[in-house]
């Protein structure tokens, strides 16, 4: 079992995900076996649905939430893939244990006025605040994961042609990029990042130590810039995200344009974004109707 988990990390690192996501198949694989151990399973061709629901039911008694589970059936159905494509096992009884239905939250937005102050935050001509400027104006502009930002190189932003290619695993899409957020960007291209990014470093963003910034350092630039602009709604890079989806449906962008910037796979998820406009309407309707 324990050489099988090695081959395995070499196969999910050979398979052009992203990152993240091999981090938390591997892990859940890792839990998956553990818990064969604890069982007394040593050959796969012993995994059976009936053991796959009892991981399952273990994981619910330790309290982990709907999401986590669903996570979990999907990497044991990916490890019961490579097992099946490898001659392991004959067929994937995974497919057989249903994920857990999870109830979608409507995401929390900033209005246009939160995001404008957000925005302005970082003010100084400073080589951080120059930096940090570029950085929140991109992701607003244009709704990337956070992960898909600090992993951006040099050679995947086009000022000339006010674009950005952006990566996840093997998904690559073409994002374009406003004007007052591409002056930002090359102000701190052209200006600020040769004078604090090692000369070996392809990252688009660094950190002031010259290293690609990381996820941790990203994550405390926006809380800091959420508290300096007075904004009572907690502010995560996700946040920017909602925000940048929700005003391009308010202002007549169509669900499918949406999802192809977002990278999406599936369209429901970008659906989730009428919910907050139709919360909006009700409110209004609330409010303003004499007999609401």
């Amino acid at each position: 079992m324990i050489k099988l988990l090695g081959r395995y990390k070499t196969y999910l690192n050979n398979g052009n995900l992203h990152k993240n996501t091999v981090n938390a198949y591997y892990s859940d694989a890792e839990k998956f076996i553990d818990y064969l151990f604890d069982k007394r399973v040593k050959d796969v061709k012993k995994i059976d649905k009936r053991l796959i629901s009892g991981f399952v039911r273990k994981l619910e008694k330790e309290g982990k939430s709907e999401s986590t589970i669903a996570r979990s059936i999907a990497s044991v159905r990916y490890l019961c893939d490579y097992l099946l494509e490898t001659g392991s096992i004959d067929n994937n009884v995974a497919l057989k244990v249903k994920p857990p239905k999870i109830e979608k939250n409507i995401p929390e937005v900033l209005s246009p006025d939160e995001v404008m102050r957000f925005l302005e935050s970082p003010s100084g001509n400073d080589p951080k605040s120059v930096r940090d400027k570029a950085m929140l104006e991109l992701l607003y502009a244009t709704g990337i994961r956070v992960s898909e930002l600090i992993e951006l190189n040099i050679g995947d932003v086009h000022t000339k042609h006010g674009y950005i290619r952006c990566k996840n695993g093997e998904e690559e899409r073409i994002i374009p990029v406003g004007r007052p957020s591409m002056v930002a960007l090359e102000n701190y291209l052209h200006v600020i990042r040769k004078t604090i990014a090692k000369d070996s470093e392809q990252a688009l963003f660094v950190n002031m130590n010259g290293n690609r910034m990381t996820r941790q350092g990203f994550w405390k630039i926006v809380k800091a810039y959420g508290e300096a602009a007075q904004i009572e709604t907690e502010i995560t890079p996700h946040t920017l995200r909602h925000s940048f989806a929700v005003h391009l449906l308010e202002n007549g962008a169509d669900l499918h344009s949406i999802q192809t910037m977002l990278g999406h796979s599936d369209i429901s998820t970008t659906q989730m974004y009428t919910k907050v406009i139709n919360r909006k309407l009700k409110d209004v309707y609330t409010k303003a109707h004499p007999r609401a």
